[in-house]
């Protein structure tokens, strides 16, 4: 899977929301420009790249893009 950078690198690039690495540790509802529909298009990018199914469910109770970014490290990781 990819680093934290990594991950902020390509939110900013497919989202073009204006997002740095402090962000990812921020509360989602302090993430300028944040909603729902970001995760759910979210969700898409990371099963394509993972491979793999994500638990959206988990997704949704996540609290900040790095909680969003172990879970589908977590997910994606071999068994």
């Amino acid at each position: 899977m990819i680093t934290l950078e990594e991950f902020v690198v390509l939110l900013r690039e497919e989202l073009l929301l204006p997002l740095t690495l402090a962000d990812a540790h921020r509360d989602l509802h302090e993430v300028a420009g944040w909603d729902s529909m970001h995760l759910l298009w979210l969700v898409g990018v990371l099963e394509r790249r993972a491979g793999c199914v994500l638990n959206v469910a988990d997704l949704f109770e996540a609290r900040s893009l790095e909680q969003i970014h172990t879970l589908a490290c977590s997910a994606a990781a071999p068994a």
